[in-house]
């Protein structure tokens, strides 16, 4: 098929789609955007606009679109790409066996990029239609001091933001913005939910938009503690970067001209406390739980699944390996990621209410290898300073802390220093380092091999674990041998046979 002969994607032609392609039941244009929607990227187009596209499938009720919003100039690509689409994007998914699922999500309604006009934003979140503003913006986008978990206030662009609040740049001085406009104007606030892999994201949210407000307005501060709501959530849908052979099968085998289409798994989950500020869509109708303490999911969740994915995405990108799943079928990668999840992640969960762990585990190897979804560890290894304090070293502080196991993930960390040092595979390849402290952490790392723990004077980091003499010796155990074979197999073997 050529591309004279495929259909572009748009709200005249969805008609025109083919047959195996799921197309919007309801009508779009009585859509109004109860939810607005700040970070608009592949996952939440997988997950929260799924669901809500799905719920108002189901229901009919049409007060659930989702107005889209872009924080950064990077944004106006999507945002181009989606209003050229009419805000139409097809989700394909990809099962293990080889099924295909391609379903055109049609909640989004508009798209709106803050640096081109901020107050259309902040007019926009302080619409009384606004029920929900939501948020994807990675570990990074929550602006804490990961050693004090305090809000950042020497970020430049928290200085310009307190500075002109009407032209803010970070997500707080939005919120802060409009949800002042709310309170003047003696409305209702919206609910602010994350949707972020944080544990207690809707806490970490609240208690950092608080900081922020205190130092714009007191009173406003006062009002937000007391009024808005911010319910934790537990999110999960492995959702790849989409690439061009994505777009090229939409074109070449469906027939369906859709510029930047999303990629994911056939499972999903999302579990929610039930603290709104008001109304909210019913989620639960489409598969969504809610519950009142999110904490054991979402531990369960960040400690098996994201931290599993540091372990693979770092050891297996020295390794040579490219992706997710071949990673995770390399028998003896497969055989220490169980370790790792059995040995140091397992003993410190608590029992979470409907799950059984040994099958969670179970189902998290049949998703990592899908076949079919491709995740490049490139991806995977995406701001790792970020991840590694945020999924992995809250394990290994715990297991410090009970005497428990920490093999595994301490030589994650030293194979994350001989990663950021080298900068090349086993093979000599180049590795894509993509990460906000690729600089400082290169820098660090360099030093390894005159001085075996600078890597660990990264303070932002390694506060915490660098004080525990148990750790720094098997660390520096690790570092030592790395350090002189480069062979992270040898290692990993070790530690799996030593286990045996």
């Amino acid at each position: 098929m050529t591309i004279n002969d495929t259909i572009l994607l748009n709200q005249a032609n969805l008609a025109a789609l083919p047959d195996n392609v799921t197309v919007p039941n309801y009508d779009r244009t009585a859509l109004t955007a109860g939810i607005v929607h700040i970070g608009v990227g592949g996952f939440h187009r997988s997950h929260e606009a799924f669901y809500t596209d799905e719920y108002m499938q189901q229901s009919g009720d049409l007060s659930w679109g989702i107005c889209g919003v872009g924080l950064r100039e990077g944004d106006r690509k999507m945002q181009g790409i989606l209003k050229e689409q009419d805000y139409l994007y097809t989700l394909i998914v990809k099962h293990p066996n080889g099924q295909v699922e391609n379903r055109v999500i049609g909640c989004l309604t508009d798209f709106l990029l803050s640096c081109d006009d901020p107050q259309s934003v902040i007019d926009k979140m302080a619409d009384e239609q606004t029920k929900i503003v939501s948020l994807t913006i990675t570990e990074g986008g929550y602006n804490f001091n990961p050693i004090t978990d305090e809000f950042d206030f020497e970020h430049p662009d928290v200085i310009h933001d307190l500075a002109n609040p009407d032209s803010p740049r970070l997500v707080f001085g939005y919120l802060t913005a409009a949800l002042k406009k709310r309170k003047d104007a003696g409305q209702k606030p919206f609910t602010v939910q994350s949707c972020d892999n944080i544990q207690h994201n809707g806490n970490m949210t609240r208690k950092m938009l608080l900081a922020y407000a205190g130092q714009i307005d007191r009173d406003l501060a006062q009002w937000i503690a007391a009024e808005v709501q911010f319910p934790n959530a537990m999110v999960d849908r492995i959702t790849p970067a989409t690439t061009p052979a994505d777009m090229a099968y939409l074109a070449d085998d469906i027939g369906v001209q859709d510029n930047w289409p999303v990629v994911c798994e056939p499972f999903l989950q999302w579990i929610i406390e039930d603290k709104f500020s008001d109304v909210r869509p019913l989620w639960e109708q489409v598969g969504a739980q809610f519950v009142t303490d999110v904490t054991p999911y979402e531990k369960m969740k960040i400690r098996l699944l994201n931290a599993g994915h540091s372990v693979l995405g770092i050891l297996g990108s020295i390794d040579v390996q490219d992706t997710i799943d071949s990673a995770v079928q390399e028998p003896l990668f497969g055989r220490y990621l169980r370790l790792f999840m059995d040995s140091e992640v397992t003993p410190i969960l608590e029992p979470v209410p409907g799950i059984e762990l040994a099958q969670y585990k179970d189902v998290l190897f049949e998703r990592f290898a899908n076949p079919n979804i491709k995740d490049s560890l490139s991806r995977i290894c995406l701001e790792s300073s970020s991840k590694v304090s945020t999924f992995l070293l809250p394990t290994l502080l715990e297991n410090l802390a009970n005497e428990g196991k920490i093999e595994c993930a301490t030589l994650v960390i030293a194979a994350w220093c001989y990663y950021n040092d080298k900068r090349v595979n086993l093979n000599g390849q180049p590795l894509d380092i993509n990460d906000v402290m690729a600089e400082e952490l290169h820098s660090a790392a360099e030093q390894t091999a005159r001085e075996p723990l600078a890597f660990l004077q990264l303070e932002s980091i390694f506060s915490d674990v660098k004080s525990h003499p148990r750790f720094v010796t098997e660390y520096q155990k690790q570092i030592d041998i790395l350090y002189r074979n480069g062979d992270i197999k040898s290692q990993m073997q070790k530690i799996v046979d030593q286990a045996s």
